[in-house]
């Protein structure tokens, strides 16, 4: 037996059972639950900087909008949240880095 203690995807459990296997899972509480995806988003974050696959930001995307579902936040009010910040700060577009400021 392998012991994992980790958030998954909805369907792993059945993905597990369809291959003969056996597994453990239980419902996390609302607080457990938003601990274990700071977890997650942690986890798939280093997976996509370790292997650099564009594939590995798509498992960062399903943990930030599982974050925001169950923090209330909508799609749409995020994305208010982020043009607006965009408009304010600037993106990422200018490749800019910042190497000094002088005090």
């Amino acid at each position: 037996m392998k012991v994992y203690n980790k958030l998954v995807r909805d369907k792993i459990p059945a993905i597990i059972e369809s291959e003969g296997r056996a597994c453990s899972v239980r419902t996390l509480s609302r607080d457990e639950y938003g601990k274990a995806l700071d977890q997650k988003l942690q986890e798939e974050l280093k997976e996509y900087l370790a292997s650099g696959q564009i594939e590995e930001l798509c498992d960062v995307e399903e943990v930030i909008r599982a974050i925001l579902k169950n923090k209330g936040v909508s799609q749409q009010d995020f994305e208010t949240m982020r043009l607006e910040k965009s408009d304010k700060r600037g993106a990422f577009d200018n490749r800019l880095y910042l190497e000094s400021v002088d005090d």
